[in-house]
């Protein structure tokens, strides 16, 4: 299963809007682009496997494999605060500006239902990740 997320970037954080076979999922928000520094900045272009994950402190989410020079990249629900995001992929149903948005825990839930929808035993997961020129 290819997920597809198309963003853009602005000085005050970066939007994005995600698919799945043409079809819209939700909205996504990131830190600014700043030269993908740890804790700072939103991952590189590029395409990424993804990993169904839970824990305690986020719950279900997904985790984005080999970014370059970078661990630990969630897909998680979150909220519109800066230092929440911490290199995150937030997925919401509503953007409320830049880098903002509302209904996450339902943008996040509606994107693991299409996923399970959609997977089969065995397969693999990935999230092609693309930034549209001239956001900035």
């Amino acid at each position: 299963m290819e997920l597809f997320l198309f963003r853009s970037h602005f000085r005050a954080g970066t939007n994005g809007m995600l698919f799945h076979k043409q079809h819209f999922i939700c909205f996504s928000i990131e830190l600014p682009l700043r030269c993908n520094q740890e804790n700072d900045t939103c991952i590189p272009d590029g395409v990424y496997e993804l990993e169904r994950c839970y824990s305690l402190e986020f719950g279900h989410h997904l985790r984005v494999l080999k970014v370059p020079e970078r661990c630990g990249i969630l897909f998680r629900a979150g909220t519109n605060q800066l230092e929440d995001l911490k290199g995150a992929i937030i997925p919401v149903m509503q953007l409320a500006g830049i880098g903002k948005g509302y209904g996450s825990t339902e943008a996040l839930h509606k994107l693991l239902l299409r996923m399970e929808a959609a997977s089969t035993v065995g397969q693999s997961f990935f999230l092609t990740v693309s930034s549209v020129l001239g956001g900035r």
